[in-house]
């Protein structure tokens, strides 16, 4: 019996990668993806078969929202039976809050979804674009005794492939643009690719796919500095809607002792609004209680975010919130590793 060829869908959202420069004008263009073996050739040399699909729209990935999250969702939710794995073509400024994003969406996912793009277009002569879309369908199409060996959502740039949810892109000018400061590498491409195994995540496979599309936006992000005002905080913790507010602190998940700090975070949360507590630090984790300048924060309920990235604390939040879950289980769910997003 003839093995029939692993088949991948493209799905195309935006972004850098999918420009071509109009020679006449000298301004960028997307490009129509059905032509994407007509740009890339090379694509003939892997043993899958590519179908492709594109937003309506192409957007760029500064406006992207949940709402383009649950179009990525619900194009994968159609085509899971028919697909092997998927790339998606993102612009790479937001990239990492819809990985992020897309592994909470996603329950049970047993297929790769990799996520991809690139910091100059498919159709300049020093592009980055060319390896990284052949080496995410690469990595999208690896199989093992007939199962994919990849079963999670996932980021590849510039020769590494990381968890999507670990990921913060940290250059605008280098290729390797993005870092995975608390997880090790999935795989590094070079003159072989090289998976790392043990470090890829095992889902429950045994379940459906199960594709949340509803998510809470009602939250904010804080950063504190020195001599971050009370007034400003106040309006924040205000806003009538508020659910959510996740604070990036400093080092180990420390923040000032003033009393009306403390006082303005435990008068929210007996409001119930839920309080995250992350690092701004690009690498480590929080440890609350560790110092005395967090110890407050400990004893009036703050959530730990432990060593998520920003990006992967608002998705979580935004997916948990839509939940309806108790304020005790939603602690108890918010510390808890549910897509590899925290160790």
């Amino acid at each position: 019996m003839i093995k029939s060829k692993v088949k991948i869908l493209l799905i195309y959202t935006g972004g850098t990668i999918g420009m071509v420069k109009d020679f006449k004008t000298g301004s960028l263009k997307a490009f129509n993806f059905k032509n994407l073996l007509d740009r890339i050739p090379e694509l003939q040399l892997l043993d899958c078969n590519i179908d492709t699909v594109s937003f309506k729209t192409p957007i760029d990935s500064s406006d992207m929202h949940p709402k383009y999250w649950v179009q990525i969702a619900e194009i994968i939710e159609t085509n899971y039976k028919d697909f092997d794995g998927f790339v998606i073509l993102h612009g790479s400024d937001t990239m990492s809050y819809s990985a992020s994003a897309l592994s909470f969406m996603l329950e049970n996912l047993a297929k790769p979804v990799v996520f991809t793009g690139s910091q100059l277009p498919i159709g300049d002569l020093r592009t980055d674009a060319k390896e990284n879309l052949i080496t995410s369908i690469q990595v999208a199409s690896l199989q093992s005794e007939g199962k994919p060996v990849v079963k999670e959502v996932c980021l590849y740039f510039e020769y590494k492939l990381y968890r999507g949810n670990r990921t913060t892109k940290l250059n605008a000018e280098h290729f390797q643009a993005f870092v995975s400061s608390n997880y090790p590498d999935l795989a590094e491409s070079g003159v072989h690719l090289k998976i790392n195994t043990e470090y890829l995540f095992q889902p429950n496979t045994s379940k459906p796919l199960k594709v949340n599309k509803t998510l809470d936006e009602n939250i904010a992000v804080v950063r504190l500095y020195p001599g971050i005002s009370k007034v400003v905080l106040e309006h924040i913790f205000n806003v009538s809607s508020l659910k959510a507010v996740i604070i990036e602190t400093f080092g180990a998940g420390n923040c000032t002792t003033e009393p009306w700090f403390i006082n303005l975070l435990s008068e929210a949360i007996l409001k119930g609004v839920y309080i995250v507590n992350v690092t701004q630090c690009s690498g480590g984790s929080v440890l609350m209680g560790h110092y005395e300048t967090s110890s407050a924060l400990k004893k009036i309920g703050v959530i730990s975010g432990k060593d998520m990235t920003t990006e992967a604390a608002i998705a979580k939040l935004m997916f948990l919130l839509s939940k309806n879950i108790s304020s005790n289980t939603f602690k108890t769910k918010y510390e808890t590793a549910l897509r590899g997003e925290m160790t």
